[in-house]
């Protein structure tokens, strides 16, 4: 897995380029705003199982045909298996937010996962409406904690929606 600074090194290692005055920036970036993401990733940490639980009663008070007969978390073992979901991306999210990258999300979690929910036809829209909904929900918990991430909370959440968004499954 790597994080800003290794990426950083290896796009400017690949062309042969020392860094520069940009790449000093978005390092000093990284830096300044280390702790306030290390922070956010405690908060996180910390209320994962009532994050997951408000997302998925959120979730399905807003979609309840998903958990009507038919529905993809109809049945027990679908409506776990949703909420287990819901808790990877959730982690995964924290790691890429401490992190400061996003690579650990295409590794980890979106290859795999677009092959398994075409498998599985599992509706991408419904996951990625749960993936907003737990961005919601840690913005505020964040915000309680009186921690100023600002965007930098919004980016992991933001790049799982837009890549599950952007592929046809």
């Amino acid at each position: 897995m790597r994080d800003a600074v290794t990426s950083l090194i290896k796009n400017y290692d690949n062309t042969g380029r020392y860094l520069d005055r940009d790449a000093m920036d978005r390092l000093k970036s990284y830096f300044d705003t280390g702790m306030l993401r290390v922070k956010a990733a405690a908060v996180i940490n910390a209320n994962a199982a009532e994050i997951v639980k408000q997302a998925g009663l959120r979730l399905f008070e807003e979609l309840p045909e998903l958990i009507r007969p038919g529905g993809n978390a109809y049945t027990t073992r679908r409506y776990a298996a949703c909420l287990r979901d819901m808790d990877y991306y959730l982690r995964y999210a924290s790691y890429a937010l401490v992190a400061g990258d996003t690579d650990v999300l295409d590794e980890r979690v979106l290859e795999g996962l677009r092959e398994t929910y075409n498998s599985l036809a599992v509706p991408i829209g419904s996951t990625v409406y749960g993936i907003q909904i737990m961005k919601e929900i840690v913005k505020e918990q964040v915000a309680m904690a009186g921690i100023p991430v600002g965007s930098l909370l919004d980016q992991p959440f933001d790049y799982m929606t837009r890549e599950l968004s952007e592929t046809n499954i």
